[in-house]
């Protein structure tokens, strides 16, 4: 994908610091017939899943998601995969295959397709729906192929088929994708639930045929890799959610991800059977609900359904809400419910059920909801007290079953942070995958697969690119940090009057701190080290006003972290006079 000759620059804590074996050169041309496959996102981390496979000059995209910020990236709204790596070949890509509709596999295709609208977006009806909708709010008029298990299609020289998988969004496909170099299978996000609600299970039997054909490379989803067994069926939530129903007083506030058709629909036949209106609260809620239901993939009864001014004048003790922010996110509906920022008021006798997962790096903003409600006297039911979710991703035994049915040559875990990626690789190898045929790599690292026989090729970068309001990837790591410094040390503005021939102030610094807290009369000793400064600062014909920016600005810096230990940011304004 990348035939730059240069290697990626290594950086190192010291000289004694051993070279890390992924920290690899540019990947050199592929090989003629060859398959190149490179994660772009979802390696290391639980989102921006994207993988790219390079055939014969034409590239086949396998989703496009985003990761949502944590609370070290302030400002940030979504985190794409980096681009940059396949911008200058977008004319080459013949399509994006999506697995399903969750946004850590799609939220990101309207940010690709703005840079080529025309791309084939392949999907099920479900995934299909979802994606249409949120590129109208970015208008775009996408060209889309519905798929559904079972079927054969071929998007250049890559012959794709699909398969079913169970997850906890309906529609979810696997994907085998063949080749003049070989066959990939690469599950998506599933699980190996035998009862699910919509009674559409993994397709075992298709993964075996498959095998007998031969399977040269696994993608499997790793992100239960690390917990043993097998993944409680969806079916066995029932009891604890109509608990939930059967013993709350007055109103009861449900928060889900809003794509998570089944557990929706679970909270829902409880409504139903206690008696109880529901209304959806949020703009995705009730976007996805509302395409969900159309399609018939979500059952509301007659008369249930009601908007928010109805719900309102109802009795509370006959109300659900259903609402976004079961991660903590600052704007949405849950969040400002528990800071009382919404219409909707929680206290004392009402029930927030938290029925979602708690994603890696959301913990701290999901307690705070917690102990927010808790505080206005509601009862928060969560997955630490109440059996209220279960996971969408295989656990270790159902993995290895699928290891022994597809008997792959080699394999890729992917979709899963390292300790989730190395799990899922020793899995592998307990069932007999030798251990140079198992890749835990990172993003940016590619697998060439030629004649059957797999190998890591090299490395194309692959960071994180940041999107802050409508702007995409001006926002940087550097950024990030100032930010960090900003909300954790203040900033300083220091504005000096200086006599343009001596240098010398000629009027008292003014120093403006935001954020900034310490004793009285700490700019007195701080005029002291910068008048202290300019007078060594030389003759000023050889001191320019940005020199003298410069000197000020450092002098402060050090000052400050010698003396208060602190390192807010500083700027410097210098007037000559």
């Amino acid at each position: 994908m990348n035939d730059a000759p240069h290697e990626t620059k290594v950086h190192t804590l010291n000289n004694k610091t051993p070279r890390h074996e992924l920290d690899l050169p540019a990947p050199r041309k592929l090989v003629d017939g060859g398959l190149r496959v490179t994660p772009l996102g979802g390696l290391g981390e639980i989102g921006r899943n994207m993988t790219v496979f390079e055939h014969k000059g034409k590239l086949l995209i396998l989703d496009c998601g985003v990761l949502f910020p944590e609370e070290n990236q302030p400002g940030i709204d979504v985190i794409l995969p980096d681009f940059s790596a396949i911008r200058s070949r977008l004319k080459d890509v013949v399509a994006i295959v999506l697995t399903h509709g969750h946004e850590d596999h799609i939220g990101g295709v309207p940010y690709l397709l703005k840079e080529r609208q025309d791309i084939p977006v392949v999907g099920s009806r479900l995934t299909l729906a979802l994606i249409t909708a949120k590129l109208e709010e970015h208008k775009i008029k996408p060209k889309t192929v519905q798929v559904a298990e079972g079927d054969e299609v071929d998007f250049g020289p890559f012959g794709t088929e699909f398969f079913a998988v169970n997850h906890s969004i309906p529609d979810g496909l696997a994907v085998a994708i063949r080749t003049d170099a070989g066959t990939v299978l690469a599950t998506g996000d599933f699980k190996m639930d035998q009862f699910p609600l919509d009674r559409r299970i993994t397709d075992l039997g298709g993964f075996a045929r498959l095998a007998d054909e031969g399977v040269d490379l696994f993608l499997t989803d790793s992100t239960n890799a690390d917990v043993p067994g097998f993944t409680t069926s969806e079916e066995d939530l029932a009891p604890a959610i109509d608990q939930v129903f059967r013993t709350a007083p007055r109103r009861i506030v449900v928060s889900s991800f809003a794509s998570h058709v089944h557990r929706i629909q679970q909270v829902i036949d409880a409504a139903d059977r206690h008696g109880r209106k529901i209304a959806f609260v949020g703009r995705s809620m009730v976007r996805n609900m509302g395409i969900a239901q159309e399609l018939g993939f979500l059952t509301i009864p007659k008369g249930m359904l009601v908007d928010m001014k109805a719900i309102e004048k109802m009795p509370d003790a006959s109300t659900v809400l259903i609402c976004t922010g079961s991660q903590g996110e600052p704007m949405a509906a849950l969040s400002r419910m528990a800071n009382r920022e919404h219409i909707i008021e929680i206290g004392e006798g009402d029930t927030i059920l938290l029925a979602s997962s708690l994603i890696p790096g959301n913990e701290n903003a999901i307690y705070r909801i917690i102990n927010s409600f808790t505080r206005w006297g509601a009862q928060v039911v969560h997955k630490g007290n109440a059996k209220v979710h279960v996971s969408g991703h295989a656990s270790a035994g159902e993995l290895t079953y699928c290891y022994n049915i597809v008997k792959p040559t080699a394999v890729l875990p992917y979709h899963g942070e390292w300790r989730h990626l190395t799990a899922n690789a020793a899995l592998a190898r307990k069932t007999g995958v030798p251990d140079e045929n198992v890749f835990v790599i990172e993003d940016g690292v590619s697998v060439d697969l030629v004649d059957g026989k797999s190998s890591i090729s090299g490395r194309i970068p692959a960071g994180h690119i940041f999107v802050d309001g409508s702007t995409m990837g001006v926002a940087t790591e550097t950024a990030m940090n100032d930010r960090r410094v900003l909300s954790e040390e203040g900033t300083i503005t220091i504005l000096a009057i200086v006599d343009s021939t001596t240098n010398r102030l000629l009027e008292p610094l003014e120093f403006f701190a935001r954020g900034f807290v310490e004793e009285k009369g700490w700019e007195e000793n701080a005029s002291k080290a910068i008048t202290d400064a300019l007078a060594g600062a030389g003759p000023r014909s050889k001191t320019s006003s940005e020199d003298l920016e410069a000197l000020i600005t450092r002098t402060i810096g050090r000052w400050l972290s010698r003396r208060h230990r602190r390192n807010p940011v500083v700027t410097t304004i210098v007037v000559d006079e």
